[in-house]
């Protein structure tokens, strides 16, 4: 079995591939892309790899796979190893608990993504690539939005011990990288009024895949 997985150890994206990669079990190569020499924009990246000059990518040499886009890879990995490893995603014909596991990748993408997503860019990858400070006025909104969010992944992890039932799946573990780099922005201030939410994340970050993927370079920080 040859898996490569071209990203950027830091990245968000990146990590929530690895994070699933070390709960299935599998071994995979880690190929370096120098993003910061843009090596993502280069004509063979963008022929060969991906066609938005992104990362990750990855490649599994023996299924004769490429694919791009984190939460797809996530995907296509739960389900072609869904026998090794732990089982992240229930199958289509458990239409009940397929579909609560739809419902719950719907909540990530809608009601958590946009808004830590909004804070790192505003606390972190702005100052950063030199585009001015931080707008305190969106950081607070995006706060609020953030709230509203929490108070209704309270009402459900208040009944059941994941997004999706009372196992865990993609769903939570594509909250990882972007909720543990906004935790000292506000994230983790909010969590105190919502003691579900905070046992459900307390739990993902003691996960072993989360704990060894954190054992490379840190993620980007304000």
């Amino acid at each position: 079995m040859t898996i490569k997985l071209y990203g950027y150890d830091p990245s968000t994206c990146t990590r929530r591939v690895m994070t699933v990669l070390e709960e299935k079990g599998l071994d995979y190569e880690f190929v370096p892309v120098d993003v910061f020499a843009g090596a993502h924009k280069t004509e063979e990246y963008t022929n060969n790899f991906h066609p938005f000059n992104k990362i990750p990518v990855l490649v599994d040499e023996d299924a004769g796979v490429k694919i791009y886009e984190s939460r797809a890879i996530a995907h296509y990995l739960a389900t072609k190893y869904r026998d090794q490893g732990i089982d992240l995603s229930p199958l289509e014909d458990d239409f009940k608990a397929y579909a609560a596991f739809q419902q719950a990748l719907s909540l990530e993408l809608s009601y958590f993504d946009p808004n830590v997503h909004g804070i790192a860019w505003e606390e972190v990858f702005k100052p950063r690539r030199g585009l001015g400070p931080a707008n305190p006025d969106i950081v607070k909104t995006k706060l609020g939005d953030l709230d509203a969010s929490l108070k209704g992944y309270e009402r459900i992890l208040s009944k059941q011990k994941y997004l999706a039932g009372d196992s865990i799946t993609l769903a939570d573990l594509f909250h990882l990288s972007y909720g543990q780099m906004t935790e000292p922005l506000g994230f983790g201030d909010l969590l105190v009024k919502y003691p579900a939410v905070a046992k459900w994340w307390g739990g993902l970050k003691e996960r072993d895949s989360w704990k060894k993927v954190n054992e490379g370079p840190e993620m980007p920080s304000k």
